[in-house]
């Protein structure tokens, strides 16, 4: 059961958001500088992008409506059907940021990193991963907009532009570059990777250093938190059901199966931090805590059923097993046989 390091990473910076949160002129040069590494995030993944493959996946275009479709319709209805664990298990701030983890883009590196372990087909994942983060960069602000009103933080037209202006303008910038950049990007990915990861953590502080100067951290109980562990368990066990069952009642391939289960069941933490500090403002933190919970929870469990899909036999194995083991059989037999005379 792995513990992703970045998570401990992600607490650590919360921790620090809580000891010292930044206040006055360094709130603002934190909220510039969050702004401006959210701006630069989907610049890069625009230019990582492959647009070629992009298009090459489109010809697999019954598996990806089924990825989005579990990503931005069942995923959601889920999380409108939790209102009514509202007191009992959440409370209404709480709701709000299941309910917007819901609204979240798939994964990208966690769905092909499972896909390639658990033998599935890894360049449906790629795309369908990359889909979902372009798709979700309009979506999700609508779905939040229309799902979550004015509870949610003040949504309206300027936060709908705030959105446009700082994610999906940098990511087509990133793409309109990739043909000059595309090579830099992808023999430095390591390096990028590490200035993804430095802006996420930028975002989460700048977020909690505003919920620590609101004083919502309060509202907050350790009775809740299981409560909110509960339910966030329950929601994965029925999206990796459903993805997995699902597909199969849609006569997928065991491969394809494999990539809409992991691609489908999965949030992304990478693009929903920027989302909802753009979104909820000093509300973030109690907004992006359910998805932080629910990114390690899905690791940890998609850990797991990765490595058990890896030790399944596929098709062409299957018939190998079988046949290697008819012989086996037929030599024994006639090993064992009297023999004539």
């Amino acid at each position: 059961m792995p513990v992703d390091p970045y998570i401990l990473l992600l607490l650590g910076t919360v921790g620090l958001a809580a000891l010292v949160p930044a206040r006055g002129t360094s709130a603002d040069v934190a909220s510039g500088a969050s702004t401006a590494a959210i701006a630069f995030l989907f610049f890069l993944y625009g230019a990582r992008l492959s647009t070629r493959e992009a298009l090459d996946g489109l010809k697999h275009w019954r598996l990806h409506v089924t990825v989005l479709a579990c990503t931005f319709v069942i995923f959601p209805l889920l999380g409108l059907a939790a209102r009514g664990l509202v007191p009992v298990f959440l409370t209404d701030p709480l709701y709000q940021g299941l309910l917007f983890l819901t609204l979240v883009p798939s994964t990208i590196q966690s769905s092909i990193a499972f896909t390639s372990i658990a033998r599935g087909n890894v360049p449906a994942a790629i795309c369908a991963g990359s889909f979902s983060s372009l798709v979700g960069i309009v979506v999700t602000p609508l779905l939040a907009a229309a799902l979550l009103g004015n509870s949610g933080g003040g949504f309206s037209a300027d936060s709908l532009m705030k959105i446009v202006l700082q994610l999906l303008v940098p990511f087509v910038a990133g793409q309109l570059l990739r043909r000059w950049i595309g090579g830099f990007v992808t023999r430095h990915k390591k390096v990028l990777g590490l200035v993804d990861r430095g802006s996420i953590l930028l975002v989460v502080y700048t977020a909690f250093s505003e919920g620590m100067v609101q004083g919502i951290w309060h509202q907050v109980s350790p009775l809740r938190l299981g409560g909110l562990l509960i339910v966030e368990a329950v929601l994965l066990a029925l999206m990796l059901a459903l993805t997995w069952y699902g597909s199969k009642a849609l006569r997928f391939g065991r491969e394809d199966r494999v990539a809409i289960q992991f691609a489908g069941s999965k949030k992304s933490l990478a693009s929903g931090l920027p989302m909802a500090g753009v979104l909820f403002g000093a509300h973030a933190s109690l907004a992006v805590l359910p998805l932080m919970l629910f990114h390690q929870m899905q690791l940890m469990v998609c850990a797991v059923i990765a490595k058990r899909r890896s030790h399944d036999p596929v098709p062409d194995e299957a018939r190998e097993v079988s046949a290697a083991q008819s012989a086996a059989a037929s030599r024994t037999a006639v090993g064992t046989a009297p023999r004539s005379g």
